[in-house]
């Protein structure tokens, strides 16, 4: 239909399927994620080795299964990237439905590996956690609401998707899982303000969400202990924050050197929710700085392309993928540095994890497809054809 009312560029129908798609892809995004892969491997070798040894296994056994999963991730994200967005649509709801029975039955059939929160299926050589594969999902079906309420006679899709955000976070607040509950919820905000949102609405959500956390700390234990520990000015040495900042403020600008961090031996999630203190004690601020920036190149690239798009699904769509993306790795690093409440979030190809590092490359790879430059031309035609 928009080809239809504002006209096409040429397609080059005999171009080779990998040619154009290296001609139309975002290189600089795609160079920042394979870099963010290869550091949460250099990483890994440091982190993994200490649990391994924790756990009566072979030095480099986490090493090799974070470099498995990452080989399934660069695989899954080059063939999402190469799709279609209509293609990427029909997978997104796929994933989202499948995801979202899984997360329905959890309590039936999930295990909370003694962390008291049950978001994982076991099957002995693997786990799975449902919600990291329901976000690009999620992300993915409330643009395509939001887009089609905007189209004539189409359905209240702002509404429908408000109802399945509420559903969702309300299957999370179970586990309980507060950390993908907010991302839930902040990568709905999101599409929802692009999609023109009234101010009334978004204060009301936002009262709302008031309300649910007040609500969460007054009878949720879990929740009121990550509060009181974050808002508690003396933080214990003992406890994981403690070790994380130690572990930050030893590192300083150049960090202690490689393999000679304390950190990994003293904190049981160093390699996956506080790899930034690995990082940072290791390797300093320098490499902090470095990872910042890739994710920031990530997520900066993706919404600059995005603007000049004039697909509304992709562009919203686009947008919830680049911010729940570069949100997630926000929370993570503000959590090691205790700028924010400790939320179990692992950072997007870095932490090790093989449901997180793999639905970061579905996350990704649907993002890489929908930035690409299509033969539809850009949304400033149409202000050209105005003049």
């Amino acid at each position: 239909m928009t080809e239809m009312v504002f006209g096409s560029m040429p397609a080059r129908a005999s171009e080779p399927v990998l040619p154009r798609w290296w001609r139309t892809i975002d290189k600089w995004s795609l160079t920042a994620i394979l870099v963010l892969l290869g550091i949460g491997m250099l990483l890994g070798l440091a982190a993994s080795v200490p649990l391994a040894s924790r756990n009566n296994l072979p030095p480099f056994y986490y090493v090799q299964r974070e470099a498995f999963f990452g080989a399934i991730a660069m695989a899954v994200m080059f063939s999402c990237s190469m799709l279609s967005p209509g293609m990427i649509r029909r997978l997104g709801v796929l994933g989202f439905t499948l995801a979202f029975f899984a997360l329905i039955l959890l309590p039936l059939f999930g295990t909370d590996f003694g962390k008291g929160a049950v978001r994982w299926f076991s099957f002995g050589f693997v786990s799975v956690q449902p919600s990291e594969f329901l976000k690009p999902g999620f992300i993915i079906v409330t643009a395509w609401l939001m887009a089609a309420s905007a189209e004539l006679n189409g359905p209240p899709g702002k509404t429908i998707s408000l109802i399945l955000t509420v559903v969702i976070v309300g299957f999370l607040a179970t586990q309980p899982d507060f950390g993908q509950s907010m991302l839930i919820l902040f990568g709905w905000g999101v599409i929802y303000f692009i999609a023109g949102a009234p101010v009334l609405v978004i204060g009301a959500v936002m009262g709302l969400i008031s309300m649910g956390g007040t609500f969460a700390y007054s009878h949720s234990e879990h929740f009121a202990r990550r509060i009181d520990g974050f808002m508690n000015a003396d933080v214990d040495p003992r406890s994981q924050i403690g070790y994380a900042t130690n572990a930050i403020q030893e590192g300083g600008f150049f960090g202690v050197g490689v393999g000679e961090g304390q950190v990994k031996w003293t904190l049981p999630d160093a390699h996956t929710d506080f790899i930034i203190a690995v990082a940072a004690e290791e390797y300093g601020l320098i490499l902090v700085l470095v990872i910042i920036a890739l994710y920031c190149t990530v997520v900066v690239r993706s919404l600059f392309r995005l603007t000049r798009e004039r697909d509304p699904f992709v562009r919203l769509a686009g947008t919830g993928l680049a911010c729940i993306f570069g949100v997630q790795a926000m929370i993570n690093i503000g959590v090691a540095v205790r700028l924010l409440p400790a939320k179990g979030m692992t950072l997007p190809f870095v932490s090790y994890g093989g449901s997180s590092v793999i639905a970061a490359g579905i996350t990704v790879g649907m993002l890489l497809a929908l930035t690409r430059t299509r033969p539809q031309g850009e949304i400033g035609d149409i202000f050209k054809r105005g003049r």
